[in-house]
């Protein structure tokens, strides 16, 4: 199935339509005419190992790339293109990236970096924007419980939550998160993907990057594998989690053999 298809099935236009997207660093091409697509109100996922272009995929469709870097192909938001846009405009527009590293605030509170991400709101006069605060502290109870801490002294998975959360504090219409279960315990990565999944009620649509194939493919409605740049395999999450090519690469021959078993 390609990403066109997997659009029209929707049954509306997708929220993000990419297209022959390539990304490269000098001489060296990162993402090599990638395409996929976000329904609305969908969580979609791009799983593959190290080094193999999710980052830079990311940074391409909201323009975020380094200098170094350059990027061609279509990036449709909303039905408009938007791959002339800079990183700003597409955040006013209601983009939002989780990048990898997080990059919080580190000597300011909770409470104030979740106000810093809902200053595009506070900007352009949207009433009701403190509201989604609350919503936020709904979502994370255990940000409200910090909400003086200083971001810095966070655990790891409390300082995820807290990039989710200011990126919500947008509103944004588009998620789009870089790694979330990134340096995580696996307790802590199991309560980020449920968050994860619970973000579906609220409407937003989310593109999910990810080493932890299992992971995201259980939270995920539609799914793509990126290997060395490359978009290699595609289809509705729960078809992509019992494919003998994603258990052996990504799952774990183990899982196959276990799988086997069970059929038995």
């Amino acid at each position: 199935m390609n990403s066109t298809a997997h659009t029209a099935s929707a049954g509306t236009a997708a929220v993000l339509q990419v297209d022959n997207l390539s990304a490269r660093y000098g001489k060296v091409t990162a993402v090599n005419n990638a395409s996929l697509s976000v329904a609305p109100g969908s969580i979609v996922t791009v799983i593959g190992g190290n080094g193999a272009g999710k980052s830079t995929l990311l940074n391409s469709i909201m323009g975020v790339l380094p200098l170094t870097g350059h990027s061609a192909g279509s990036v449709v938001y909303k039905g408009g293109e938007v791959g002339a846009w800079p990183a700003e405009r597409r955040v006013f527009d209601g983009m939002s990236l989780v990048p990898e590293r997080r990059e919080l605030f580190a000597s300011m509170s909770v409470e104030d970096n979740l106000l810093l991400g809902g200053f595009r709101l506070y900007r352009s006069r949207q009433r009701g924007w403190r509201d989604t605060m609350e919503q936020v502290y709904d979502l994370f109870p255990r940000l409200r419980e910090r909400r003086t801490q200083q971001a810095g002294t966070l655990s790891g998975g409390e300082r995820q939550m807290l990039a989710v959360g200011r990126a919500l504090m947008a509103r944004p219409q588009l998620l789009m998160l870089d790694e979330p279960s990134l340096g995580l315990a696996p307790r802590i990565v199991r309560e980020i993907f449920q968050i994860i999944s619970r973000l579906r009620r609220t409407g937003v649509s989310i593109l999910l990057v990810e080493q932890n194939a299992r992971a995201a493919l259980q939270v995920a409605d539609y799914g793509y594998v990126l290997e060395t740049g490359e978009i290699v395999l595609e289809g509705p999450a729960a078809d992509l989690i019992g494919n003998p090519r994603v258990i052996e690469s990504y799952l774990g021959l183990g899982n196959a053999a276990k799988r086997d078993a069970d059929s038995q």
